[in-house]
């Protein structure tokens, strides 16, 4: 934490001069302020909507490597609230108003969100350094997008809810971490007692 203003803050989690708006993998977490748990919480059910957004990417036409294991019954998964099916379904449209983004695995949890992002734009080919000031077409910019958009129709439908004002990301380099990444997520239930965003 850094002095500023007579204020202490919070260092950026960015990377220094990274272009958050070039082609590549990331895998973005996003909390609920005070992780309070506004999306619900993980029970043992033999059928549960909210698994949906927990499947595997080889489940959704995503390729996967042998030897990750197949979605069981009665796994632990989240009993979605209103709120929470909301944010699944605005995450689910992110790449209509970001058409060069895809999707791949993602999980909602009881206080928070992890997805992983890609960003493929057919003209970019080569890494530009961040520049200061106003910015669209970055994860800055997608994030925002999903974050107010599901803080709209809380406020629209009187639900309490807020979002934590930073997010966490991470660049994916390599098919070894997103494999890894991808099971992560897929394993995020079934590990949520030892979770380290669980308050």
């Amino acid at each position: 934490m850094t002095l500023y203003n007579n204020k202490y803050r919070i260092e950026s989690a960015r990377l220094e001069g990274f272009d958050y708006g070039s082609n590549g993998a990331y895998h973005i977490t996003i909390c609920t302020k005070d992780r309070l748990h506004h999306f619900g919480e993980i029970v043992e059910t033999d059928i549960n909507p909210s698994m949906r957004q927990n499947a595997l990417p080889s489940e959704r036409g995503v390729p996967l490597s042998e030897g990750v294991p197949p979605k069981m019954d009665r796994n632990p998964s989240l009993q979605c609230t209103p709120i929470a099916e909301i944010a699944a379904e605005h995450w689910l449209r992110i790449p209509q108003f970001f058409p060069f983004v895809s999707l791949d695995s993602f999980v909602i949890m009881p206080n928070h969100i992890h997805g992983i992002l890609f960003i493929n734009k057919v003209e970019t080919e080569e890494w530009k350094q961040n520049k200061f000031g106003s910015q669209s077409q970055n994860i800055p910019s997608i994030i925002r997008g999903f974050k107010s958009s599901v803080k709209r129709y809380a406020n629209a439908e009187k639900i309490p809810f807020e979002w934590q004002e930073r997010y966490h990301d991470r660049i994916i380099r390599d098919n070894k971490k997103l494999e890894n990444t991808r099971l992560y997520i897929f394993n995020n239930p079934q590990n949520w007692i030892n979770d380290e965003y669980r308050n």
